[in-house]
């Protein structure tokens, strides 16, 4: 697919997605989502990469969705998600991939902030700016937003944040768990791409299998089942030529590399 809304680049193992549409704050449309997709399914494809990193182009990360192109069609008679069914769902797409960072530069608002929360680790800039501002257009949150910001933040915060559709600073986005780091604007990319580089160093199958288990596991209150999930995992992981070579690698007081190994089923 060529790229008209987003960029995509390569940096050592690391996937780097880039919204690109500046003169808009990177303003959601279904175009772009498309394209986000694609550069996933791909980066999911390449053995090469071992995880992503999502930041936006200009001032903006993402200022929600772009109103002419979704709510005005909408209003207008011609449903731009009219199709949508046979779209990908965002959440089981994020979740089922190779570890993804969010690096937030500016404006996180509306689907801007939801289409990152069930991203591994989110890392703000000290200028970003977090909204869910839903109630203030009128509609109500989605893409399980209402789900993984109490998951984040706690069902006090989560709640304040939906309801009054107010903007968080990037610092107050880290004080109240929203943002899993803030740094200074100059530092933003350099630390999403050095905890990028420090998770795909380690054994991609592994990556995949911990995220489902946290997805599965991270609000499931019966136990008996959590650890099933986690003993049929664990099962399958002491099988793996990762698993191996990270004893050798012990043994010969060496670092692993999982990078050269036969390859491993990694939905088991």
């Amino acid at each position: 697919m060529d790229y008209e809304q987003i960029l995509f680049e390569v940096r050592g193992a690391v996937g780097i997605m880039t919204l690109n549409r500046p003169e808009r704050l990177n303003a959601w449309t279904f175009q772009m989502s498309a394209e986000l997709v694609d550069a996933i399914d791909d980066c999911n494809a390449n053995d090469e990469l071992g995880a992503m990193i999502i930041t936006g182009a200009g001032r903006g990360f993402c200022a929600g969705a772009d109103i002419k192109d979704t709510f005005k069609t909408r209003l207008d008679g011609d449903d731009p998600a009219r199709s949508r069914r046979e779209r990908r769902d965002w959440v089981d797409l994020i979740r089922s991939s190779k570890p993804i960072i969010a690096a937030v530069n500016g404006a996180s608002v509306g689907v801007g902030a939801t289409m990152i929360l069930p991203c591994d680790v989110i890392i703000a800039s000290e200028s970003a700016k977090f909204s869910m501002g839903f109630i203030k257009m009128g509609l109500v949150p989605e893409l399980a937003s209402s789900h993984f910001l109490v998951q984040r933040m706690g069902f006090g915060r989560a709640s304040e944040m939906c309801l009054s559709g107010r903007m968080y600073s990037g610092e107050e986005a880290h004080q109240v768990g929203l943002a899993d780091h803030v740094v200074p604007p100059d530092q933003l990319m350099d630390k999403a791409l050095e905890l990028a580089e420090t998770i795909a160093r380690n054994p991609a199958p592994q990556l995949r299998w911990v995220k489902s288990l946290l997805t599965e596991n991270g609000s499931d209150t019966d136990l008996h089942r959590v650890q099933k999930r986690e003993v049929e995992l664990l099962q399958q992981a002491y099988a793996t030529p990762e698993h191996k070579e990270a004893i050798a690698a012990f043994l010969d007081k060496r670092a692993p590399d999982f990078r050269n190994l036969p390859t491993t089923d990694e939905h088991g």
